[in-house]
């Protein structure tokens, strides 16, 4: 490039050195130290003294009555105060009474009220009040409506206690029940404001209000009217330790589940065709296996895979015909002991019409009968069949037309159905026990094997369940699958890898099963005729009960005749019967269908949908099912635009928190610490810290070292922000300010380097990466700042006259990283943000920072070729420094060389003299001496390093490029060490350099 299109280039960006203009503050060095008198505000050799207290007191040290630590009970005292003084309790109120452009919601999914705040809390309200703070900031109105679960069996467990029903009306369990769950809410919510979460406390949601329980009573009826719930007698998830049925979503699955598997026979008493035809199969044996032999009394079939091979194989010990599956012959010799000789083979398909002998019931017979949910993992590829007792094998009976015989009752003992030998007994202990000496009785049993697999247990009573058939009411999935799974594709998943999970478990569901036989929970409106069972519900039973509920509560249900549930008016609309024709239904909705319905009680109107829901993994058959499901049915679409979906809390060695492992973590005792003092005090902002900086993706570990970190970090935080506030100390940017255009180049690219820092941390929040919003912010503080920053500019904040413009225009850049960096955690850290902001300069005192704003950058930091020319000074100064390391720079002089070109007037706009002490360059340097050639001298030091480099010039998207050479040359410094500055620009040890004496002249 020619020297004319430079200059060109730089006077269109205005970085062109202007001589005598005011960027460049060059001043001249003195030629002779000033032997100034006492009266000019310096002393003489003999008072060094009161010269040294006069040199202190007109160095400007930062200055805040910001605390550098707050721990104890004052740290927890100042976050209550800020609290108050700062008014979070009245924000939320605040920000949806100011006018907003856009809102942003985000429903809240209702924690269960039946215990304790736990950290599972804490990670998931602090989660999304990080992500609300943020969006309200940027200027959005937030809709954000605190709610709680309060039906079930969990609470009405807890709140009887060892009481139990018996006794007990159902009015007076749910009296109980609801005492209990106001409890536990009143608790959960003094919690959740003190770890500072933003919301409306006094108008929250709770699935018991009875305006709550109409909204939900409407999308039942909405849904059956469509034909979506039905009532049928079929098998179900039963829990006989707490005798009702129970839906996928209220299960857990232990995988240390031990089973007493069996290996029986069912002899064949009719051969299929194909096998029939063949000599010496008269008495084949089909095999199965079955980790619930309690389920054979109840047998109607075998299944087969009817595309696999089966063979009839030949035990080398007793000469019996057994028949399986061929690719499970290999495992099973070793497991029976002896050798297995194939005498047939067959394709499952030649099976059919083969009938087999119950192996316990006289005179049964059961077909065999092809299926395909038959597998050939384990067992012998033939499945024993008992409709009532599994969900494959109700719907083999439903093809097959076989009869579905219940023999277990809502305790889970066999009834007289099964038998004398078997009544009254426990199917899962002392009735398996039965039913394997029986089967050794009848010589059906071939052998008997412990089996460790995932089992369902009742998520309350952490017993195993049964399946078994009952009268329940269902909501037809089945239907709503396709639908629901097209409107998941319009639906973001963070992380998207939850989708495939959430998409699986919507496969495995075909029904839902929402009744319930308990008392506490909203009662299914359903009405029965004394005489026929049938019963009667419509959209005019539905919505008379809904209005009552909606006025009373759902304790009417109880409370009232049936006179008022049932009133003629509605008994005419439904074309029933006289009212004493019929009795209120005794079963409540599943509590999934209570909080699944939230979206139609909670969101507005207008389009109940909400930007984001936000809960942990086992929600994704949980809760985003349930609302799903129920608005894909009612209304065709999602009720969220997008899931956040995160981990579960953990210990720090990645064990699941149990009481008997000890390794619990009370997040009150995280706060406020442990009366022992064993624990000690963190705070709220600690316990933000720890959920903002986790993996909320995965696992989150939580214990004193992860807890230890955060609050390290804050106090590293705390520093620089205490830095900052220091050396703020009387500056007033609304009059102060430097413009930007005006202030050095060093601080219009932190102005810069800020801008971009805001827009990398502005996409974090909004991916819900609060992790990545700290490492950001680390980045910037550790590299940009402290390293670097606040390294070059303490003498020009410390030692350059108080209204320089210098200083100001540091003064200006410092004030825009503070007002920044404060903003940028406050979502994070809402009461060291505040407490920073009444210590900040430039707003009036009464404003708090959360009703003034978002991080304010300005595209006038971005200047063309600033980047470059201190990016350029940057790359030379790395090289110098790297030539002595270990060493001050303070104590040297750089000679800098540069060939003419970009290069050299970019680095000429920040020292626009030959030679300087007092430049930017100089600073930048931080160097005793800058000067700035074209080439080496040649009578340089001898021992002067010598280094050489290049900086690549990229500007204007590519136009302008150049590799600029440099080499420097660096010579220890002959200047002496300033008493005041402590810079190495003095002519003798007992002298002011210039600009001190400039300075400590104008004290005098």
């Amino acid at each position: 490039m020619q020297n004319s299109e430079v200059y060109q280039t730089l006077a269109r960006w205005g970085l062109r050195s202007q001589r005598g203009g005011g960027l460049l503050l060059s001043r001249p060095v003195s030629s002779r130290c000033h032997g100034v008198s006492p009266g000019e505000g310096s002393a003489q050799p003999g008072e060094a003294g009161s010269a040294q207290t006069l040199y202190r007191d007109t160095v400007l040290l930062p200055r805040t009555e910001f605390p550098m630590k707050l721990t104890g009970q004052k740290l927890l005292d100042r976050e209550l105060q800020i609290q108050q003084e700062c008014g979070f309790a009245e924000l939320y109120s605040w920000q949806r009474e100011r006018k907003a452009k856009k809102e942003f919601c985000l429903h809240d999914g209702p924690p269960y009220a039946n215990g304790d705040p736990h950290v599972g809390h804490a990670l998931n309200k602090i989660l999304k009040d990080i992500r609300n703070r943020f969006e309200m900031l940027r200027g959005r109105q937030i809709h954000y409506i605190p709610g709680w679960d309060c039906h079930g069996l969990p609470i009405e467990l807890k709140a009887l206690g060892e009481l139990g029903t018996s006794g007990l009306s159902p009015l007076q369990i749910r009296q109980k029940a609801r005492e209990f769950a106001e409890g536990a809410i009143a608790r959960q919510k003094a919690a959740f404001q003190r770890w500072g979460v933003m919301a409306n406390w006094e108008q929250c949601y709770y699935t018991f209000n009875g305006a709550y329980e109409a909204a939900q009573l409407k999308v039942f009826q909405e849904m059956h009217s469509k034909g979506l719930v039905y009532q049928e007698y079929k098998p179900v998830f039963w829990s006989p330790s707490s005798r009702t049925a129970l839906a996928e979503a209220e299960l857990e699955y232990n995988p240390e589940h031990v089973s007493r598997a069996v290996y029986t026979t069912f002899p064949l008493a009719k051969l299929p065709p194909k096998m029939a035809s063949e000599q010496g199969l008269e008495n084949v044996l089909v095999l199965v296996w079955t980790t619930q032999p309690w389920t054979i009394p109840a047998n109607q079939a075998v299944c087969y895979m009817p595309n696999a091979q089966y063979s009839v194989v030949k035990r080398a010990d007793t000469s019996q015909l057994l028949l399986l599956a061929t690719e499970r012959t290999a495992s099973l010799a070793p497991l029976l002991g002896t050798e297995l000789q194939t005498v047939g083979t067959f394709i499952g398909s030649q099976l059919e019409g083969a009938i087999c002998k119950h192996p316990l019931i006289p005179d049964k017979h059961v077909p065999l009968v092809p299926a395909n949910h038959v597998t050939m993992g384990k067992g012998t590829g033939l499945v024993h069949t008992a409709p009532a007792h599994g969900m494959d094998d109700y719907s083999v009976a439903s093809q097959f037309k076989l009869p579905v015989e219940c023999m277990v009752d809502e305790d889970g003992r066999f009834t007289e159905l099964a038998g004398p030998e078997l009544q009254n007994l426990s199917v899962i202990t002392e009735g398996t026990d039965a039913v394997i000496s029986m089967l050794k009785e009848s010589s059906a049993l071939v052998l008997e094997e412990q089996c460790v697999h995932s089992y369902p247990y009742d998520w309350r009573t952490k017993q195993p369940v049964v399946i078994r058939p009952s009268k329940q009411w269902f909501i037809n999935t089945a239907s709503l699958k396709d639908k629901a799974k097209e409107a998941l594709h319009k639906v973001r998943v963070l992380p998207e890898s939850a989708r495939g999970s959430l998409l699986a478990m919507l496969d495995r569901r075909t029904y839902w099963c929402i009744s319930r036989q308990r008392s506490w929970g909203v009662p299914i409106p359903v009405f029965y005729h004394k005489e026929t069972g049938e019963p009667l519900i419509n959209k005019y039973t539905v919505s008379h009960v809904a209005k009552l509920f909606k006025e009373k509560g759902s304790d009417c249900w109880w409370e009232l005749p049936i006179e008022d549930l049932l009133p003629p008016e509605v008994l005419n609309k439904s074309k029933a019967g006289p009212v004493s024709d019929y009795v209120r239904g005794d079963d409540v909705l599943d509590i999934w269908f209570d909080s699944g319905a939230s979206w139609a009680a909670v969101l507005e109107e207008s389009d109940p949908r909400a930007d984001v829901y936000v809960e942990g993994k086992d929600q994704l058959g949980g809760w985003f099912q349930s609302s799903l499901l129920t608005s894909v049915a009612v209304r065709n679409k999602a009720p969220y635009k997008s899931l956040v979906v995160h981990g579960f809390v953990v210990s720090e060695k990645g064990e699941k928190m149990s009481k008997s492992l000890g390794n619990v973590v009370d997040p009150d005792e995280v706060i406020n610490g442990k009366e022992d003092s064993s624990v000690s005090a963190y705070g709220a902002d600690v316990l933000r810290w720890w959920v903002a900086e986790s993996n909320v993706f995965t696992e989150v570990q939580i214990g004193p070292n992860a807890l230890n970190s955060a609050r390290d970090s804050i106090g590293k935080l705390r520093n620089t922000l205490r830095f900052l506030l220091g050396n703020l100390q009387g500056f007033d940017p609304r009059l102060q300010a430097v413009d930007p255009k005006q202030m050095y180049y060093i601080d219009q690219y932190m102005l810069h380097l800020l801008r971009e820092y805001s827009m990398k941390v502005t996409d974090a929040y909004s991916e819900f990466d609060a992790g990545r919003v700290i490492r950001i912010l680390q980045a910037f503080i550790t590299r940009d700042l402290s390293s670097f920053y606040f390294s070059i500019i303490k003498d020009r904040l410390y030692c350059s006259p108080e209204d320089s413009l210098g200083r100001r225009s540091c003064q200006t850049a410092l004030e825009e990283i503070l007002d920044g960096v404060t903003r940028s955690v406050a979502p994070i850290l809402p009461h060291l943000a505040e407490e920073v902001y009444l210590h900040a300069p430039g707003h009036d005192k009464a404003e708090t920072l959360f009703k003034s704003g978002w991080i304010k950058s300005s595209s006038v930091w971005r200047r063309p070729g600033l980047e470059e020319a201190v990016e350029g000074a940057c790359a030379i100064r790395d090289c110098f420094l790297s030539s002595i390391p270990g060493k001050n720079a303070s104590q040297y002089d750089l000679t800098i060389a540069l060939e003419p070109g970009l290069l050299f007037e970019l680095m000429e706009s920040l020292q626009e003299e030959p030679t300087s002490t007092s430049s930017q360059l100089a600073e930048l340097m931080m160097a005793a001496r800058v000067n700035l050639t074209n080439k080496l001298p040649r009578d340089l030091h001898p021992e002067a390093l010598l280094s050489r480099g290049t900086f690549l010039i990229n500007l204007e998207g590519g136009v302008i490029r150049e590799d600029s050479p440099y080499s420097i040359a660096v010579t220890p410094t002959y200047a002496a060490r300033c008493p005041r500055c402590r810079r190495y620009t003095s002519e003798s040890t007992d002298c002011l350099c210039p600009r001190c004496q400039t300075v400590v002249s104008r004290a005098g």
